[in-house]
């Protein structure tokens, strides 16, 4: 099965929330950029899915992630989980994201072409 090749970098857990007014009250809403990011990889990843004949998963899934950054700049790859694994979701690559068990299996540079590499394995599959 090939993997799932996300371009460039997803918005970190630091990144993706903005403060916004709802009534009196002030709420954290995701920034519009890390809304489009997630708008885009829930359609890379419903194509993805659809093109390796995926079925959502209902059980425990394996979700290895390759990170290949733009720069040498220090990032935390456990902090771009969440919005990820939300999308991944919404994609139908499993019903619920309870089922994800995150892997990060190694990051490095590549300047040319950074991204995020992924595979998906049900477990007892």
């Amino acid at each position: 099965m090939s993997r799932l090749i996300i371009p460039g970098v997803p918005p970190s857990v630091n990144h993706m929330y903005r403060n916004a007014r709802v009534g009196r009250r002030s709420v954290r809403v995701l920034s519009r950029e890390a809304e489009q990011w997630a708008n885009d990889i829930i359609v890379l990843a419903s194509s993805w899915r659809a093109r390796n004949k995926w079925q959502t998963a209902k059980r425990k899934t394996i979700v290895r992630l390759w990170y290949f950054w733009p720069d040498l700049r220090q990032r935390d790859t456990h902090n771009t989980l969440k919005l990820m694994l939300d999308c991944f979701e919404d994609a139908l690559i499993y019903s619920n994201d309870k089922y994800a068990l995150p892997q990060v299996m190694d990051y490095d540079v590549d300047r040319e072409n950074p991204r995020v590499e992924v595979e998906f394995e049900v477990m007892g599959a």
